[in-house]
This record gives structure tokens, sequence and C-alpha cells, in this order.
């Protein structure tokens, strides 16, 4: 994974300004005043592949023969590219990917892009195997090498030539609707000097944040050594430890916007309920957006809410997730409560068209202290169709513009339509003290 730069990432996702209201109401006659502070953690640890995969043909061995073809189908947004990797199977370690970050997805007007992309298709050699001439008599796997890996443009160390991988591997993109692609990769080399099938292979597709991608290079880095079990699918077609290692790569990355805190008595949740549809009190603004702002105000001016805040990250706006050995953001309030308040939050889950994170039901007793990150659950606001998270050109903090629905909030399942989520308190941890 790259290096990420908080203050970048956090002045793209969440440009605004919040800041912490309160509503000047006296605590109940005759009740004791107790002090409490809350403390909101994005403790995700969080992955730098969005989604990934493999594939392969269909006979046995499961290699895509000169004039075969293979697809896999996902999502990406703006920015986002695809990679993938396949063994020219009849040579000692060749293999065929893009240059790297991958196949461009949009163009520069942000419109989806379809049709042969061949000519981002490279050939490259894994430096681990002295190349014989390619062919179907190739010596497997051959004598070992030490070298780094280097595109092969016309000819290798060796001399042997190559036509252009273009020639090779035929790769066609179809833009399906709502961020959703196809591409199809086919085996064009059939009748050609470079004849050759290619082995079952692994692809990949990367987070984005702040217009940067978050893994630029997820299955090679040119100019430095193979690493991570690509030597295996190089120099003999197994994909099987390239993906395992992309795999554990893949998952879950989301900011949190700043996080809305609000104490009540008498009343029940002020926030939201299930079932019912968005109140237009600003709850749709920060499940879209991350502004607390609106719902803060409205809040404010509710019977039986004592105090409501906006707490922003103190240098960065939002809260990132862990990433590497970078701690996840973190909030802190103190608060002054008396016996019979209750207590609730809001924050969205940054990366999706409309989900936010919130207390569930009734909230939960403002005066006790410990863990609490279980009372936590994950909701849709019924108010943006949704999207794969982290992948969906629609969704605002990819700088994409929601389509508008009109259901009730729900809570989302786990697994759901697009993936499966850690346990929701393995993505926020809200402790009370």
């Amino acid at each position: 994974m790259n290096t990420i730069r908080l203050g970048w990432i956090a002045a793209a996702l969440l440009p605004l300004t919040f800041i912490a209201c309160n509503k000047d109401d006296d605590n109940n006659p005759g009740e004791s005043t107790q002090k409490r502070t809350i403390t909101v953690e994005n403790v995700l640890n969080s992955r730098s592949l969005v989604e990934s995969g493999t594939y392969k043909g269909e006979g046995t061995p499961p290699v895509i023969l000169p004039g075969q073809s293979v697809s896999f189908h996902f999502s990406a947004s703006v920015g986002q590219t695809v990679t993938f990797a396949s063994m020219y199977g009849w040579s000692n370690d060749l293999f065929f990917a893009p240059a790297n970050p991958g196949i461009a997805l949009y163009n520069e007007k942000k419109e989806p892009i379809e049709g042969d992309v061949s000519a981002q298709v490279k050939l490259w050699d894994n430096g681990t195997r002295i190349n014989q001439k390619p062919g179907a008599t190739v010596n497997h796997p051959g004598v070992a090498d030490t070298k780094d890996i280097t595109e092969v443009n016309g000819a290798d160390a060796q001399g042997n030539t190559y036509l252009p991988a273009s020639s090779l591997v035929k790769a066609t993109l179809k833009y399906d609707g709502d961020s959703y692609f196809t591409l199809t990769l086919t085996n064009t080399s059939g009748g050609t000097a470079n004849e050759t099938p290619l082995s079952p292979g692994v692809w990949a597709v990367s987070y984005i944040a702040g217009g940067q991608l978050l893994n630029d290079a997820p299955l090679y880095k040119a100019g430095q050594a193979t690493a991570n079990g690509l030597t295996a699918l190089a120099e003999s077609g197994d994909n099987s430890q390239l993906y395992d290692y992309v795999k554990d790569n893949t998952g879950i990355f989301t900011p949190l916007s700043p996080v809305l805190v609000v104490v009540y008595n008498g009343v029940d949740n002020p926030i939201y309920k299930t079932g019912e549809n968005d109140r237009g009190q600003g709850l749709k603004n920060l499940a879209q957006q991350g502004d607390a702002s609106i719902l803060a105000a409205a809040l404010e001016k509710l019977n039986g809410v004592k105090k409501v805040y906006v707490l922003p990250a103190p240098s960065s706006k939002v809260l990132l997730p862990v990433i590497g050995n970078q701690a996840g953001g973190v909030v802190s309030q103190d608060l002054d409560v008396v016996k019979g308040d209750r207590l609730a939050i809001a924050t969205m889950y940054g990366f999706s068209n409309d989900w936010f994170f919130a207390s569930a039901d009734n909230g939960v007793d403002a005066t006790q202290t410990g863990d609490i990150s279980t009372s936590i659950k994950l909701f849709d606001d019924g108010t943006a169709i949704d999207q794969f998270p982290g992948a969906g050109n629609a969704q605002f903090n990819l700088g994409g513009s929601t389509s508008a629905e009109n259901k009730p909030i729900s809570e989302i399942p786990n697994p759901n339509a697009f993936t499966t989520l850690p346990a929701i308190n393995n993505i926020v941890k809200v402790t009370i003290k």
C-alpha cells in the first residue's frame, strides 16, 4: 500500500467546516449533574483494494486457448482503474498485465470508457527464469534468474522476438450502467509467431481517496523484484498464491464524517426511526455528504433535546480508518448529564451514497460508562440509490451526484448486496468515561 498522507485525503473527502453547537437547557431540577466524556474512534483496519477476483478458462486445465475469451464484472468510480495478470503460457516466466496503475475506466469528461482497450495491455518478464524461445516446447521451469520485472517490448534479453501484447490479448470494456463494467479478455494469439495459451489470472480494483489510488501497483512493480506469489503465476500459471495476497488486501476503507452527538430526555431518539422515511431535518445531508450542521440546527429546536454537538477531528475534519501503522481518527466531547438522560450519535459511512452509523433504537443511558460500541448499527437513509461502497460514481465523496430514491430508513444487512462488512464495533468504537 502507498504511504497515505492524512491531510490531502481529509481535505478532498469532506471539505466542510463544522462547529459544535449547544442547546442551553438547564438540567432537571433536583438532579445532580454527572461528568462524562464520550469518545468516538474509527478503528477500521482498512484495506487498499475495493474489489478483486480470479478468472480462468472452461477446460481442463482451465487455460484460455487461442480464440477463447473470459470476462469479469466489477464496479468502479471515476479515477479508479482495473488491473489483471495472466501467464504467457508457452514461456518460462512471462506474463500479460496492464501497465500500472491499470486500465483507465473513465475519460477526462468523467464518461465511462467502452470498447477496445488492448493498447493498455503489456507483456512482462518476471525475471526469475532465463527466457527460451517461446513455444509449446519451452522447458518448464528452465534455468533460474534473479532480475527485476521488466517490460518485454519487441524482444527479450535473450533476443527472442514478440509481437505487441495487444496483438496477442484483446481487452474489451463494456459499461453495464450504475458504475459497473465488464472486462473481456480474448486470446488472439492463434496463428501468430507467438501463439500461446493464457493462464488463469487475478484482477483487482484499488480504492481512490483525494484523487489518488491507495494502491497503484496491486500485482507487480516494474523495476523491482517479483513478490507476493506472482512467480507461481508467471512460471506455472498458478494464480492461487497471488490471489491469496490480493484477497488479504481487499476489503473495506471508509472515513467517518464529523460525529453528531445528541443528549435528550423524555423523548425517543430524535435523529431517526427505522421503518420511517427521512424526516427532512438534515439527516439526508449527513448520510449523503457528511454534513451534520443542518441536522444539528434542527435538533436544537426540538423539545426534550438538551445538548447537540458536532465533533470534527482536531486536524482533518474526518475520522480516517487505520492505514498501515497510522492510527484511526478519534474525537472526544465532555458532557454534563443527569439521571434519565439518553445519548445518541450519527456519522456518515463516508464511501457510500447514503449510509450512516447511528445509535440503535432509543440510544443509550447517558450516565453509563464503558464501551457502548455494540449499540451502534449501520443504516440506509433511503434517500439515494445505493452503489458498491467505495466504487460508485454517484457517491459524494468520490465526486459524484447521488440519484434520489424514497424508501424507509432500514438497517444494512451484513453481508449485503455489495460486500461483507466487519462487525460494526470493528469500524466504530464508542466509549463513555
